[in-house]
């Protein structure tokens, strides 16, 4: 069973958090939203998720960005998606997620993006 591994680092005042595996319901979903609950806790509020060894990710797991996304901006932080595969930017243009969430290719340009 592939679940989702995860580490972070920091870039200029932004907390980088590279995920590999997949984003399911259960165990993949559950070490995201601690992830992000962890680092809000620590008062980190600038928050770009490197999705691409995000190799699946199912309605959970969509449910779960979207929750960071909500937690992050309701602490008065920014979440934004980096380096999106195929399969996952498909799934959130067919949700319509695409246009809520800011979604970068190149990472020193979305560090650069937070305000």
């Amino acid at each position: 069973m592939s679940s989702l591994k995860t580490s972070t680092r920091q870039t200029n005042g932004v907390t980088i958090m590279d995920l590999s595996g997949r984003i399911t319901l259960g165990e993949g979903s559950v070490v995201l939203r601690e992830q992000i609950r962890d680092l809000l806790a620590k008062g980190q509020k600038k928050i770009l998720l490197n999705l691409a060894d995000v190799t699946y990710i199912d309605s959970s797991g969509i449910g779960e960005l979207v929750s960071a996304f909500t937690a992050v901006k309701n602490q008065g932080g920014e979440l934004k998606l980096l380096k999106l595969t195929k399969k996952v930017h498909d799934l959130l243009q067919i949700t319509k997620l695409y246009t809520v969430f800011d979604v970068k290719d190149d990472e020193s340009a979305a560090v650069a993006a937070f305000a």
